[in-house]
């Protein structure tokens, strides 16, 4: 059984372009990055803090243009409008044999966005890559099959199916099954330091702060 610690996060991060984090876990987890990849318009804000960063990738059609000047050696233009610039720099990731990744600025401003964004994550794992979502409120995480997932107890969780047909869990204050309806699996709570699910299938899960 795979054992996930949400708080122990990847070393490589993903900044978005969707509201620039607040909240002192995803900013913690930008300042310790040893690889920052910045998507597209993300790097208006970012860049000018002076901190340091790896590539800017994207469609390129929200770059600042004395950001685009200035760092046009570490600027990938991808023009693909079949992906958007999340993906992008997932695969760049990939492609270097990065498969362990946290993402911040993830959500906000658009909802679409922030939607596609989080569902996207299940995507990624099912290529075999790892990638967790950090907003200023909670954790976004995907798992498989037979997990257990270090809590707090009285930490609010919520569990989204996947595709499982068997669906359980020990540690948590109400009983789950292979929820039909995103909703149905909503403001669950942890009871204890881990919640160890028996599943069959994939899930997402979403840990409040």
């Amino acid at each position: 059984m795979k054992t996930i610690d949400p708080y122990k996060y990847p070393s490589t991060v993903i900044l978005g372009n969707g509201e620039f984090p607040q909240a002192q876990l995803p900013l913690d987890i930008l300042d310790k990055a040893s690889k920052v990849v910045i998507c597209d318009g993300a790097a208006n804000t970012y860049v000018k803090t002076g901190k340091p960063f790896d590539i800017i990738i994207g469609d390129g059609d929200s770059i600042d243009d004395d950001i685009r000047q200035q760092y046009a050696s570490r600027i990938i233009i991808s023009s693909c409008q079949e992906t958007n610039d999340q993906t992008k720099a997932v695969t760049y990731l990939a492609a270097q044999g990065i498969n362990d990744i946290a993402i911040v600025g993830a959500t906000g401003k658009r909802d679409d966005h922030t939607l596609g964004n989080i569902s996207l994550i299940i995507d990624y794992f099912k290529q075999g890559i790892t990638a967790h979502i950090y907003t200023d409120h909670g954790i976004f995480l995907p798992a498989h099959g037979n997990t257990t997932i270090i809590t707090r107890p009285g930490q609010q969780i919520s569990i989204f199916n996947f595709g499982c047909t068997q669906l359980s869990a020990q540690g948590l204050q109400y009983p789950i099954r292979p929820f039909d309806n995103w909703w149905q699996g909503t403001l669950n709570e942890a009871t204890a330091d881990r919640c160890i699910f028996t599943a069959d299938g994939t899930f997402l899960l979403y840990l409040a702060y």
